[in-house]
């Protein structure tokens, strides 16, 4: 769910476990602003149909039948352009824990669906609504928008989003409260 502290948890995990966890996160996966722009979904970034799924499941795929001695590289998403950069996350096939997140995870339909299959355990994070809110303005407006505009984008575009992650919730093998 946006805000939920799905990101903070990976890398709490990502850092107890070092060097032996890498955390790949579904986020890389965001298409271009130029691509929403052209597809007149700049306004929704980050609902169900913003992102290269298909991509997202192929690196899913090459991560869980990893080559010997072959490295496979992610993208990365840099929230202070807002823009996703390829090969920015070397994986090793030595690496014993790939960690992804997102919120898009355990939806059961469109390109979606069958994403949970690629993974060998899912939580789902979980915190107070209020406590989420304020995290998503803070986010927003740390990142380049008004208070106001931070409030809208979480209040529209994020509360939709949050509203198809939360029917996804008894997917998870594990739930996860963040107090």
């Amino acid at each position: 769910m946006p805000g939920s502290g799905k990101s903070t948890l990976a890398s709490r995990v990502i850092k107890a476990l070092a060097p032996d966890a890498v955390n790949v996160p579904m986020d890389g996966f965001h298409l271009a602003n130029d691509e929403l722009a052209r597809l007149g979904r700049k306004r929704r970034k980050g609902a169900v149909d913003t992102f290269d799924t298909a991509g997202y499941r192929a690196l899913l795929g090459r991560l869980r039948e990893a080559e010997r001695g072959v490295i496979v590289y992610a993208p990365r998403f840099v929230r202070s352009i807002e823009e996703s950069i390829a090969g920015a996350t070397p994986v090793s096939p030595d690496v014993p824990l790939v960690l992804t997140e997102g919120n898009y995870l355990l939806v059961d339909d469109g390109p979606w669906a069958g994403m949970q299959s690629l993974l060998d355990e899912t939580w789902y994070v979980e915190v107070d609504e209020a406590v989420r809110m304020e995290r998503l303005i803070a986010r927003h407006t740390a990142f380049g928008k008004t208070p106001q505009e931070a409030r809208r984008w979480s209040l529209n575009s994020d509360r939709a989003n949050a509203e198809l992650v939360l029917t996804t919730r008894d997917r998870a093998d594990l739930v996860v409260r963040l107090d």
